[in-house]
């Protein structure tokens, strides 16, 4: 009773928040703020609302995807970075130089060009500047729904199963951006953090509620998740020691579960799923660890009274923890991370994969025929 009282009182606001958007959306929709379009592929990944639906783990598939075949490049505005206006990131560069996200894709991707800018037009501008040799023939721009100065040659739109966009609603009385008919502008929407026993008639069911046009492709996506790996430290696999997850006794050791993301749900789901003995500690999403708080992870971890004990992290939170000079050597050698990858649903895979590269394709070879 009280949540729907405050919610009412906040609907006002996200009225007036909706009239803005509406109007801003209106004017690139008439053309009196132009969106600039450019000659290579411009693949945007997005959502409609705050929080995590999972855009870092669906770029880096289609990093994988295209990154065999084209010279890709990853354009983000890189949260929260201590640094200004257009950057070419490199391995040199810490997670406070080009965000959190941003760094976690680059490591995993070195021979990836990645770009940093608030100002998208700008940044790929910059990249299409370089040598012919080494300019990007694909571009992917990570959570630029909203940046509509740039007209993407291709949008993909992502919401969260839990809470999709048609059951949710603007600022700041819901957690959407913008209001649900923005989804017209997404060629294909993709349905993420989909639970794995879901039956057919959930999936018609599900995309039906969208209400979608005849022409948007719609797939669901699962979290995947892999081997746990070293956050810090090497040390464990050069000398042959057994990792937690090499064990044979995974189910009795003990896990100090750490998070700063947006939606912790699934993480400590599946910590629990794999160990029998999970104590959670979550801090707010990109939240950059202070000496304050790396004490209190150590009273935590020291408080769990197990001998054999680790403590596991997410991928995303790795990339904060890595470089941060508080920890202590022995924390670093129990701190490991769970690596995620992108699942599709129904068999959907190649589906997915053959509409990315036949757009790709597509545009390559409409742009031959116009500049003959």
């Amino acid at each position: 009773m009280m949540l729907n009282r405050f919610s009412r009182l906040l609907a006002p606001f996200a009225f007036l928040y909706g009239l803005g958007v509406n109007i801003r959306n209106a004017l690139f929709d008439w053309g009196v703020w132009k969106q600039q379009r450019f000659d290579v592929p411009v693949v945007c990944v997005g959502n409609l609302a705050v929080g995590g639906t999972g855009k870092t783990p669906h770029v880096e598939y289609l990093v994988r995807l295209l990154g065999e075949k084209y010279r890709v490049a990853v354009v983000s505005r890189g949260y929260r970075r201590r640094t200004k206006g257009f950057l070419l990131a490199n391995l040199q560069h810490t997670y406070e130089e080009i965000g959190d996200e941003p760094y976690q894709i680059l490591h995993k991707f070195p021979h990836i060009q990645l770009a940093v800018d608030c100002n998208r037009c700008r940044a790929i501008e910059q990249l299409l500047a370089q040598d012919k040799a080494i300019r990007p023939e694909v571009i992917l721009l990570d959570d630029a729904y909203q940046h509509r100065h740039v007209q993407p040659s291709l949008a993909i739109l992502l919401t969260d199963y839990a809470r999709m966009f048609n059951q949710d609603k603007l600022l700041p009385e819901g957690r959407l951006r913008e209001p649900e008919q923005a989804k017209r502008r997404a060629d294909i929407v993709i349905i993420t953090k989909t639970p794995c026993e879901l039956k057919p008639i959930e999936y018609r069911i599900a995309e039906t509620n969208l209400h979608l046009l005849a022409h948007q492709r719609v797939f669901f996506t699962h979290i995947g998740y892999e081997e746990i790996k070293p956050v810090c430290s090497p040390k464990v696999r050069q000398e042959g020691k057994e990792t937690p997850a090499q064990s044979e006794q995974l189910t009795k050791q003990a896990v100090l579960a750490l998070c700063g993301i947006a939606s912790p749900r699934p993480f400590i789901e599946e910590v629990k799923r794999r160990y029998a003995k999970v104590h959670v500690l979550t801090f707010p999403d990109h939240h950059a660890f202070s000496e304050g708080d790396i004490r209190r992870i150590e009273s935590a971890f020291a408080s769990i009274p197990e001998k054999d004990k680790w403590i596991l992290t997410t991928e995303k939170d790795a990339t904060r923890l890595v470089s941060n000079p508080y920890l202590n050597e022995a924390t670093r050698e129990r701190l490991f991370y769970l690596p995620i990858r992108i699942d599709f649903a129904q068999a959907r895979e190649k589906e997915f994969d053959q509409n990315i590269l036949r757009h790709i394709e597509t545009f390559q070879a409409n742009k031959r025929i116009t500049y003959k």
